[in-house]
């Protein structure tokens, strides 16, 4: 039987199916609506790196065949073969999206689907209804992604723009089409009489091209049974084909300016800050960037000589290259790092309000509504008599959020029915769909009797703070970790106090200054996240 996914449901394809050669259906229809419905093969950094891996109606498979467009079969608007088993080590993600070519809103669709069908028998199904969109005129339907194992995410992510937002999020562009040149009347060339002409040009030529048809799947393959009607000529005819190629790298590639290079620094490397607008024969370098006469970012300072290389990125980078490394990252998931210190959640992905620490918000876009978190009498009184207590606000709405908290770096963790334990000075936020519950930790001879810590169950995301970057190790018979220093746990992990406790620092001459250590145990699998800074 089929398993019903929501927005935002994730899953292992290993546990939908054995198989790898699946067969990907989608069924999307509106009144007076055309749709164009591709897949995007993309790289490490979720970007079309490689343009034959934009698998659509003009390119119909990738070079090895691991993903093939099939056409419109078995009740499904369009459908594809994904063998996962011979996709290259350089795609990491497979989004299937779809788009309105012409006219029209998401909004006017009616209800359609992205279904995973294996050996003839669907494994799983996204359903949605055009309820879901506005003004979209494009939709990111679901992802298979690489993370450790092949998994599926239904996504439901819509766009304004259409194929280019799509694109130009992938890292694509669509390459304009030249103006076709005035067609002209051809010089007479050299001809027989009419007598010893050839033929007429109409006479005995062939047919108009029939629509390509549909290569069947094999046997072994299992697309779903049923009549295969041959693709209708709307989805066959475009009016001019897209062409897509990846764009330049993060950042933007800055072309090389006019003049000889700079004197200073290597060739093609930026110069170091300290040289910044330094010219030529000068025995002391100009001030640094910053304390110029004011002059737009790019362009020669005032009272500088003119063509004298400054290090200065040329007019047609400008603002917009310089800005690149640091637009906004969509990813289609409902969590995103935008970088290392800066988190961005998507509540229209998942349909659970989000539970925030408070003061952690810096932005957010859409309509998103805060209101305040209260954890009831009874759970101040164990916040306040465990140190675990936590002041939250519930994010809900339509929209995104952006989370930091004091430059801590910070990590997204899913859990999939799984726990985790971490302390509540170390959790920024979470999906309230979690469990969550103070735990205690026994142990002789501490100062109150015990440690406390939160203990998280259930399915969803929880987002982890650590002061720098953090080690995860795994729990064997011989792990041992200071408390002030250990961040989070598996929650299958047996915790004991360590043998080797100090109870007071400095207590007599020459103490180590190690208070109290944990010791973890558990079965294989079980692991611990270690941050290098004591609270």
């Amino acid at each position: 039987m089929a398993r019903e996914f929501q927005r935002g449901h994730k899953a292992k394809i290993s546990d939908l199916t054995p198989g790898t050669d699946l067969y990907v259906g989608v069924q999307i229809s509106g009144p007076g609506l055309t749709f164009d419905i591709s897949c995007f093969g993309l790289d490490a950094n979720e970007q079309l790196s490689d343009d034959r891996y934009f698998i659509f109606f003009n390119q119909p498979k990738s070079p090895e065949e691991s993903i093939q467009l099939l056409g419109a079969q078995a009740g499904d608007t369009e459908s594809f073969r994904v063998t996962l088993d011979r996709i290259p080590a350089n795609i990491h993600k497979l989004s299937f999206t779809a788009t309105i070519d012409g006219a029209g809103q998401m909004s006017q669709v009616g209800p359609g689907y992205i279904r995973i069908v294996a050996g003839g028998e669907e494994v799983v199904r996204y359903a949605f209804t055009g309820s879901e969109f506005t003004t979209e005129r494009a939709v990111m339907l679901g992802d298979f992604y690489l993370k450790d194992v092949w998994r599926f995410a239904a996504v439901g992510q819509g766009f304004d723009g259409g194929l280019d937002a799509l694109l130009k999020n992938f890292g694509g562009e669509v390459a304009e089409e030249a103006p076709a040149a005035p067609q002209q009347a051809a010089a007479p060339s050299f001809a027989p009489p009419p007598q010893a002409t050839a033929p007429a040009p109409s006479f005995g030529a062939p047919a108009a091209p029939q629509a390509p048809q549909v290569p069947q799947p094999a046997p072994s393959f299992g697309a779903p049974a049923a009549q295969a009607p041959a693709p209708t000529p709307q989805q066959q005819m475009h009016a001019a084909p897209t062409i897509a190629a990846p764009m330049a790298p993060m950042g933007g590639t800055v072309p090389p300016p006019a003049p000889a290079p700079a004197p200073h620094g290597q060739p093609g490397q930026p110069p170091q800050q300290s040289q910044f607008g330094q010219v030529p024969g000068q025995p002391v370098p100009a001030a640094p960037y910053g304390q110029q006469a004011p002059a737009p970012y790019g362009q020669q300072p005032p009272g500088m000589p003119q063509g004298v290389p400054q290090g200065v990125p040329q007019a047609g980078a400008g603002l917009q290259a310089a800005l690149q490394p640091y637009k906004e990252t969509a990813t289609g998931q409902r969590w995103t790092p935008q970088n290392q210190q800066l988190m961005r959640v998507d509540l229209t992905m998942g349909g659970t309000p989000v539970l925030a620490r408070q003061g952690s918000m810096v932005m957010y876009q859409g309509k998103v509504d805060f209101s305040y978190k209260g954890a009831g009498f009874a759970g101040r009184i164990v916040g306040n008599a465990t140190g675990q207590e936590m002041q939250l606000m519930r994010c809900t709405g339509r929209g995104q959020v952006f989370l930091a908290e004091d430059g801590s770096h910070l990590h997204a963790i899913e859990l999939q029915g799984d726990g985790i334990c971490v302390s509540a000075e170390s959790v920024l936020a979470f999906d309230e769909s979690l469990q969550h519950e103070v735990r205690r930790i026994e142990g002789h001879g501490i100062p109150g009797g015990a440690l406390f810590t939160m203990q998280f169950q259930g399915t969803g995301t929880i987002i982890v703070k650590t002061h720098g970057v953090p080690v995860v190790l795994p729990v064997t018979p011989t792990t041992f970790a200071d408390c002030n220093a250990i961040v989070a746990w598996s929650s299958a992990s047996q915790v004991i106090i360590s043998s080797q406790v100090r109870l007071r620092r400095n207590a007599y001459p020459g103490h180590s200054g190690e208070t109290v250590n944990l010791q973890f145990r558990g079965a294989p699998g079980n692991f611990i996240v270690v941050q290098p800074y004591e609270v």
